[in-house]
């Protein structure tokens, strides 16, 4: 096929050979199979803002570092050099993140090259020459399922420990290898000790994996991973090898911020009542009395 213009700097630098065939477009980005020498492997080509449908939430690049000043007082007005910083901060996001959770022994698409919008990297296949399936198309047996998902739940805790937490993990997100699940799309990956929302979004994460695969083994949907490894690793004590049971005692004397909240609107309310009573006894002759309500 053609080559698309965006990869047209691939090929001139001889990082791509020939452009194989279209695989996927998304909200965000248009991947390519193409062939690097004998190897077949992906382009992903990020589209640019205007033309796809993702937004990039403040919660997803809260504590994402900036390389200076200029560029986040930029960011902040929206100029046009803001918004292509911002820009090319999310694509960065992505390719730093596959470098450093492959690095961490993550099972994620082994990166290669980053150039001029195009990330350059593995092609999972099936193990019988196609490509890939995503978790959403395919069915499960229980058994199945239970291993996945505690594979999953382990990578999750690799990945925490490399300091991440991969923000939108479903199974649309997850490819299933001949070797097991592959997480992949990464651009909203969020730093678990800088951003305010990494528990919120690591809950989710971990909550999305129990729901999936609780359609075929419904124990797992009531599992508890998410609160169970983000106590160890606020307690430093999380490691790739830690293994997690899935369940999760609440502290016993955890407050009950509702219940708190209450007893204090009760106390303020006993004490207006008590101050309009005192004020109503002290009031001169003549008067007007205190409303039923105070009597």
């Amino acid at each position: 096929m053609k080559t698309p213009k965006r990869i047209e700097p691939l090929v001139e630098d001889g990082l791509v050979d020939e452009v194989i065939r279209p695989l996927m477009s998304g909200k965000e980005a248009a991947v390519f199979v193409v062939r690097c020498g004998d190897e077949l492997r992906c382009a992903k080509v990020y589209k640019e803002a205007n033309k796809r449908g993702f937004r990039q939430s403040v919660e997803y690049q809260e504590g994402r570092k900036v390389r200076n000043s200029r560029d986040a007082r930029a960011m902040a007005k929206g100029s046009k050099y803001g918004r292509k910083g911002q820009e090319d901060a999310w694509q960065n996001a992505e390719v730093a993140a596959l470098f450093r959770l492959a690095g961490a022994g993550v099972r994620v698409p082994k990166p290669y090259d980053f150039l001029e919008g195009v990330l350059l990297m593995e092609l999972v296949d099936d193990g019988e020459g196609g490509v890939a399936p995503r978790l959403n198309d395919v069915d499960l047996h229980p058994e199945d399922a239970r291993e996945f998902h505690a594979f999953m739940i382990q990578e999750v805790v690799k990945m925490l420990c490399a300091g991440l937490v991969h923000g939108d993990l479903s199974e649309f997100n997850v490819l299933l290898g001949p070797e097991g699940p592959v997480i992949i799309d990464l651009p909203q990956a969020v730093d678990a000790a800088g951003n305010n929302h990494a528990f919120k979004m690591l809950e989710r994460d971990v909550g999305n994996m129990a729901a999936y695969f609780g359609q075929f083994a419904p124990e797992l949907r009531y599992t508890k991973y998410a609160k169970e490894m983000w106590a160890l690793y606020e307690e430093g004590k999380l490691t790739p090898d830690s293994r997690l049971t899935g369940e999760f005692a609440e502290p016993e004397d955890a407050a009950d911020i509702d219940a708190v909240m209450r007893e204090i609107k009760a106390a303020l309310a006993e004490e207006a009542r008590r101050q309009a009573l005192l004020n109503a006894e002290e009031a001169p002759a003549g008067a007007e009395p205190p409303p039923p309500w105070m009597q």
